[in-house]
This record gives C-alpha cells, structure tokens and sequence, in this order.
C-alpha cells in the first residue's frame, strides 16, 4: 500500500465555471468560461486574474480552444477568464470586441468579492486577433472611446501583456483595396470596418499607433513564430522596437520555425509565460 499526504489547501486545484454572463446591454448575451484556483474553506485571500481572448479573426472566439493549456495558469494560482466578444459577421464592427473585452474586466472588478479575485492585479493574455485585443487593453486603460455604459464606475486597466502573434498595425496588414483580395479576406476587412474599407477604423484599433514618449506603460512580453504565414512576424518587431524606443518595460520571444497556432506551443513557452505573470503579480516569488 502506498500512503501520500492529503492536499488541505487544494493547491494546484480548479473550479471551471462556463459561460459566465458579463454583459447584455447590447443584446447580445456575453459570456467568458472560468478556471477557478481552488482553496480551503478557510482561505479568503484573492487571486490575481488573467483575461484570456483568443483568436478568431475577430468573430465569435472559441473560449475551450485553449482551455487545456490555461489550466497551467489556473493551477499557478490565477484566476483564467477566457472572454467571448461580439462577431463583426454579426454586424458589429471593430472597436466592439474591444469594448467588450474592457467590459468584461469591468464585470470582474465588480464582482471581485463573489470570485475572491485581486482587482489590483488584473492582466491581459492574447493570441492573433486576441493578442491585438491583449495589446490594445495595455495601452488604452480607461480610454472613454471604448468605455460602454455597464460598470462605468470600475477602471478596465491591465497590470501587464502577453501578445501572441498579434496584429500591431492594421493599416499595414489590410490593404486599402480588400476588393483585389480573395472574397473571404475581402469580406473580413469590409464586416471589420463597418461595411467599407476605412482606414480610420483600422488606425484606431492598431495597437502600434498608441505608443508615444513620454507614457507610462505596463509590461509588454511578446512572441511570434517566425515562420507565421498569416500574421507578419514583422508586425511583432516594429512594435517591441518602437515600445523599446518609449521606454517600455517589453520581451521578445521569437518561435523558430513556427507557424500560427499549432507548433508555436509547448510546455518551456507556457512556462515562460507563467513565470513573466508570477514577476508582475510576485507569486511563488
């Protein structure tokens, strides 16, 4: 017979809690799934959140994509949102998946005592789109261009950034003529802009354009395959070097040989990454 210890505190334990309503002013029923850190009855201290977005070309996200690897996280001890935004296919244009995801940082600051969440360590996590979305919140925090009416009194504000893979400037990446494009790609950019190709729009949610001297930022880690065939790794280049020129606190990892998705992952990356959350937030330190 083999003996081991019992686990009291339940470390290394946690609660998934799907399809967690944040938001319905718009009509649309919002959601985000939850990994929980799990603890003993009678522990009440808080855990420092991740927001998760994945990408999805900025249509509906498939929030259990990549549940199986955030659990990682969960068990380091943060609490994982992974969030569902609005589909531009639906007829909602870009910034709402970036008022959404502000929104449902919000949601989570106002209910931090029923999800014992640590509302002053709140970070942001993202891949492709999601990783535009994750850059996006570090840099415009309580920006009232894309700050919705529900929770208005809370601040949507990050602590710091993990971007995979995602567009840093769209003005470069869309073409002003979609049309001269395959019809898919074409309709992508036209539902992004609103219906026609709008070089304002693509400006606004283009996170390269929000970094100037003489800011305060949060920290930056960035990683990109270099073999990525849909979004340049030059994209992640220009703008480690032009947070680098700011005086931003920012990582570069570069993936040898990896596509988008797919090989990009493994376990030493995932690990990278909890260790760059456990400096900011100084868990297990």
């Amino acid at each position: 017979m083999l003996t081991i210890s019992n686990n009291p505190t339940r470390k290394g334990l946690s609660v998934f809690r799907p399809n967690v309503i944040y938001s319905t002013a718009s009509g649309v029923e919002l959601t985000m799934d939850m990994l929980i850190p799990q603890r003993a009855d009678t522990d009440h201290s808080r855990n420092p959140v991740i927001v998760f977005i994945q990408g999805s070309a900025w249509h509906f996200p498939d929030t259990t994509y990549e549940i199986p690897q955030l659990a990682r996280f969960s068990a380091a001890g943060y609490t994982v949102a992974t969030v569902r935004h609005r589909n531009i296919d639906d007829g909602y244009p870009a910034p709402a998946f970036l008022q959404d995801v502000k929104t449902a940082i919000r949601f989570l600051r106002a209910h931090a005592d029923q999800f014992q969440i640590d509302d002053k360590q709140i970070y942001s996590f993202g891949t492709s789109s999601g990783g535009n979305t994750s850059l996006l919140l570090g840099l415009t925090g309580d920006d009232s261009r894309f700050k919705t009416s529900e929770y208005a009194e809370y601040s949507d504000s990050v602590c710091a950034v993990i971007d995979c893979f995602g567009p840093t400037d769209l003005t470069a990446m869309m073409p002003q003529y979609p049309a001269l494009l395959d019809p898919e790609t074409s309709n992508m950019i036209n539902a992004f802009c609103g219906g026609t190709y709008n070089p304002k729009i693509l400006q606004l949610v283009s996170p390269i354009f929000y970094v100037e001297k003489g800011k305060n930022y949060v920290p930056f880690l960035i990683a990109h395959g270099n073999a990525d065939p849909l979004v340049p790794f030059s994209q992640s280049e220009q703008m480690v070097k032009r947070l680098e020129e700011c005086g931003a606190d920012v990582s570069f990892i570069c993936v040898d040989h990896a596509e988008h998705e797919g090989s990009f992952w493994s376990l030493p990356l995932l690990d990278l990454f909890i260790e760059f959350f456990n400096r900011q937030s100084k868990l297990h330190l």
